[in-house]
């Protein structure tokens, strides 16, 4: 497989002297022209990756921000077909690497073949899936690598070293890491115990380390250091745009 997309758009950032900017935001989110006129304003502000949700009736890991916004999504009309569909005809427009955040049902009804060659042709990069386990990722990984797509690693507080050392293996573009046990959702503080189990992740994996869940503001990474090279925020950009806002101005906060 060639050099992953996504870790060069991370060490791009690293290379600058920042950490990497990686925006959650569900398909079809606020609505589904205007979609795609805040993925332009992440990418034009400075996103090195952005997660696009793809909204499914029951997300077992949202908090109620991010799962409102997705059935709302989902009561327009947000579906696969319609999400590869609109990034084929803007593919190349983007210099953020794009991922596709969401769960195993849709991704397996829509049948995983099918899923990793659609998603190349649409300039999509990888995959997260929160509800696959390793033990169960096989057949999806093997359709995502045919098409040089990535299938990003999840893993946790109560990740074991062992646990963390199976999922390395075959890790590629980047690895995220949650920093809470629990759904997505704004936190004033993070777990004391998260820098760590960072350590524990920074010294097993041999690709970039991303921290998200519970990410409010860019404050909160201060204490991190070296021990992460990326950052997830969705709920609090997402809520952002619901009050009214955009994601430029989202973004500005982040880069300043």
């Amino acid at each position: 497989m060639s050099q992953s997309i996504l870790t060069a758009r991370i060490m791009e950032a690293l290379g600058a002297g920042r950490k990497a900017l990686i925006p959650f935001l569900p398909g079809g989110f606020p609505d589904k022209e205007r979609f795609f006129d805040e993925l332009a304003a992440l990418d034009a502000g400075g996103a090195d990756v952005i997660e696009i949700g793809v909204p499914f009736s029951d997300p077992v890991a949202d908090g109620p921000v991010v799962e409102q916004a997705s059935l709302d999504c989902l009561l327009n009309g947000t579906c696969l077909s319609w999400l590869f569909y609109e990034l084929g005809k803007r593919k190349g427009q983007y210099r953020a690497g794009l991922v596709l955040m969401g769960y195993y049902n849709p991704f397996l009804q829509y049948g995983l073949e099918q899923l990793a060659a659609d998603a190349a042709d649409a300039g999509v990069a990888g995959f997260i899936v929160p509800d696959l386990p390793l033990e169960e990722s096989g057949p999806m990984r093997e359709a995502l690598s045919k098409h040089d797509l990535d299938l990003i690693p999840l893993v946790g507080l109560n990740t074991s070293e062992e646990r963390l050392a199976a999922y390395a293996k075959d890790a590629r573009g980047y690895v995220y890491f949650v920093s809470v046990l629990g759904t997505t959702g704004m936190r004033e503080s993070l777990p004391t115990e998260v820098k760590e189990r960072l350590a524990a992740v920074r010294r097993i994996f041999n690709v970039p380390v991303a921290l998200g869940f519970g990410i409010k503001s860019p404050e909160q990474l201060y204490a991190f250091g070296d021990l992460v090279d990326g950052v997830v925020f969705g709920s609090a950009l997402i809520a952002h745009i619901k009050a009214g806002g955009t994601a430029a101005e989202f973004m500005a906060r982040w880069r300043s």
